[in-house]
């Protein structure tokens, strides 16, 4: 089992550290802040990134923006877990095309490696970011038209749900074709659609 999909990582970390194939001490973190890069202040990303160092890991930020493949192939090639951090999900699928990481990401999951995300990080790992479009239609889109992601799970996800989302929500899975699975900020789904 190598993929993890959060709301917010750093609220659920210490859970999915008791999962993990090694202590955090032994792994290299690959951290990509790439969907932050839209906003001024990202305290999430910080969070994250704390959270990370407070358990152990080994930290080392990669941004995917203006990167080739074949920068993103090497600059990853010797990390254990790819950590997709939250933000715009749009920009971030947009980033994650150019940059090749769509590419790179698959083989490395397919190899073995660890793909943990957070938000727009687990929005990207699903077959399609559409659930992104639910809760605020307005968001910006970044020119982006072809919502299809990563296909690491056979599920959508909704992040972040609280009440107030009840009938957005309920809107969007009418017109979906995935299962769709909602996430408060407090949990965690696997790669079958566990919830934890």
């Amino acid at each position: 089992m190598n993929i993890f999909l959060t709301s917010q990582a750093s609220r659920v970390l210490d859970k999915i550290v008791e999962m993990l194939p090694k202590p955090p001490r032994e792994l290299r973190v690959a951290f990509i802040p790439t969907a932050s890069d839209p906003y001024e202040e990202h305290p999430w990303l910080d969070e994250d990134r704390a959270k990370f160092i407070e358990l152990g890991f080994n930290v080392i930020d990669f941004d995917l923006k203006y990167k080739t493949e074949d920068e993103t192939r090497q600059a990853l090639k010797n990390f254990d877990i790819l950590f997709v951090a939250g933000g715009n999900t749009f920009y971030l699928l947009s980033e994650a095309r150019k940059s090749g990481f769509c590419k790179v990401a698959k083989e490395m999951v397919e190899a073995g490696k660890i793909y943990i995300g957070s938000s727009a990080g687990s929005y990207i790992a699903c077959p399609t970011i559409e659930a992104a479009t639910w809760k605020n239609p307005e968001k910006e889109r970044f020119g982006l038209v072809d919502l299809r992601a990563l296909c690491f799970v056979d599920f959508i996800l909704t992040a972040h749900y609280k009440d107030k989302y009840k009938d957005a929500v309920a809107e969007g899975k009418k017109t979906s074709r995935y299962r769709v699975v909602v996430l408060t900020d407090e949990q965690f789904v696997d790669k079958d659609g566990k919830i934890y």
